[in-house]
């Protein structure tokens, strides 16, 4: 008898849906065979399969079992055609009615005695379930919450086969997981384990990164060891905006395809913030591999990319950020695959100023000469530094100041004001697809946006000559004085606002090095 059960799998970010065909039917010497352009891990399911029956008391006649994954010509990869196949194989063979599987879809990974294993991409599967209108999706219930977000469709978390068996018998009622996921998102969107109110002093760099935040803006910390850096990147997401709905649910399902939901997550509230190590290789940092696998860039996707130690990450990686920071994407050509991602994040970096740490310290000396400096920057393309809107210099807070310091401004003081700017950017955007803050504008849009007085052309003019800055230097300056005029609520980029957006250019500036 044949039989059919219908599942996805994952292409990019994106789920693809799957019929699985079994075919049970007698045959001399049985064998039991799956074709479809299976990867090893569906090849093993037979043994999982095989065991989960007999362990629950099913015997498998002697027969010959070809299992189809259809369509044939996409490659099937990962363990979540485990259940539906299974689900499958009984129909064949009888064991259960195969009156009303068409009605359901099917995703999971078994274990040796029929329990259900975790797997990875369940919220766009289910999302690719709703879209095609079935009535529920079975997933292992520690992928349940997350499934749960798609609403008009039934999710049902099972943790062992039995329970679907039983479901599908009529034996049993399975109770539907349901999530108010508005509530959630809305209650978790204020919580932060870190806040700006533990940062004592370093007011500019505050400022620093509160432009930062209200622009959507890159921004590199240069400072010697234990001057704050990392403490003050860590503390960015406490002032960003909160995350709408979509960007929510779109970083959500890049997590969930990379298999980094925890098991009570359903929608991720918070912006993410991505730390990797300098040994990071470049695929891992833009995704990719023999099984397809999003990179660190894109599950930063509408957060913060914070890089430490900058000029320790090999060229190789360092250079492949500069097509993702321009276009806020990243294409992945491959042999087996082509996929484009979503990458629109902040980029955040640190660095120490020459290789002993202690270039223009105010108490202690440096030990490196001017020419080991200048190759310690050097490790940093010009082309991605020019990508990088502020440049701020951090200085060691002393420590009487240090003691004395009252409790500085709380994150959400700032976020205020970052939040006021960013409404006044999308009214500004408002007819612009795909613009959302001044980052994102272009050459075109910076100059209808950003209108000069004569005083601050010449201003700028004077600063691009001296300092030697390059076309797209000067694009940064002007997106940047634009967002430093919305955060003070003025709709002309004044005299003020460019010259603070020049002081962003520290490393530019003239002399620095000696």
């Amino acid at each position: 008898m044949i039989s059919k059960v219908y599942t996805a799998t994952l292409q990019g970010l994106r789920a693809v849906p799957v019929t699985i065909e079994v075919n049970a039917c007698t045959n001399p010497q049985p064998r039991f065979v799956i074709v479809g352009l299976p990867d090893s891990a569906v090849k093993e399911s037979q043994e999982r399969i095989l065991s989960a029956l007999s362990v629950n008391n099913y015997r498998v006649p002697m027969k010959q079992i070809v299992l189809n994954l259809a369509p044939a010509d996409i490659r099937k990869e990962g363990s979540g055609f485990d259940l539906p196949a299974t689900i499958g194989v009984l129909a064949s063979l009888e064991f259960i009615k195969n009156d009303n599987l068409n009605q359901y879809m099917f995703v999971g990974e078994l274990g040796l005695d029929g329990s259900i294993q975790p797997i990875k991409g369940a919220l766009p599967i289910a999302i690719k379930a709703r879209e095609l209108g079935y009535k529920a999706l079975f997933v292992p219930d520690a992928n349940a919450r997350e499934a749960a977000v798609v609403d008009t469709l039934l999710i049902y978390g099972v943790k062992h086969l039995k329970e679907v068996i039983d479901f599908i018998e009529g034996t049993t009622i399975l109770e539907p997981t349901i999530v108010n996921t508005r509530q959630e998102f809305n209650e978790q969107q204020s919580q932060f384990d870190f806040d700006f109110s533990e940062v004592k002093g370093q007011e500019q760099v505050k400022r620093a990164f509160e432009i930062a935040a209200a622009g959507g803006h890159n921004i590199i910390l240069v400072g010697s060891p234990g001057c704050g850096k990392s403490m003050m990147a860590k503390r960015l997401p406490s002032i960003l905006p909160p995350l709408s709905l979509a960007e929510s649910l779109e970083t959500t399902q890049i997590h969930s395809i990379a298999g980094q939901l925890s098991r009570d997550t359903s929608l991720i509230s918070q912006r993410p913030f991505r730390a990797p190590h300098h040994t990071i290789s470049d695929v891992a940092l833009v995704g990719g591999g023999n099984n397809f696998m999003p990179g660190e860039i894109c599950l930063a996707h509408n957060g913060v990319l914070f890089m430490d130690e900058l000029p320790e990450f090999s060229r190789s990686v360092l250079e492949t950020l500069r097509q993702p920071l321009e276009d806020r994407t990243i294409t992945i050509s491959r042999a087996k695959y082509n996929i484009t991602l979503p990458c629109s994040f902040m980029f955040v970096a640190s660095m120490n100023p020459c290789p002993c740490g202690y270039h223009h310290h105010n108490t202690r000396n440096c030990v490196c000469t001017p020419a080991q400096i200048q190759r310690y920057l050097n490790k940093i393309s010009g082309p991605l530094m020019d990508r990088i809107d502020l440049q701020v210099e951090v200085e060691s807070v002393p420590f009487d100041d240090l003691a004395k310091k009252p409790v500085g401004e709380s994150s959400a003081q700032i976020r205020e004001r970052v939040v006021m700017a960013r409404l006044i950017q999308e009214k500004r955007f408002a007819n612009i697809k795909g613009i959302h803050c001044n980052a994102q504008m272009s050459p075109s849009q910076i100059k209808q946006f950003v209108k000069l007085s004569d005083s601050s052309f010449e201003r700028l003019r004077i600063a691009m000559k001296r300092l030697d800055l390059s076309a797209r230097a000067y694009d940064r300056i002007l997106k940047v004085s634009r967002t430093i005029a919305d955060l003070e609520g003025c709709e002309h980029v004044l005299d003020s606002h460019i010259a603070e957006a020049i002081g962003y250019r520290n490393l530019d500036r003239e002399g620095w090095i000696e």
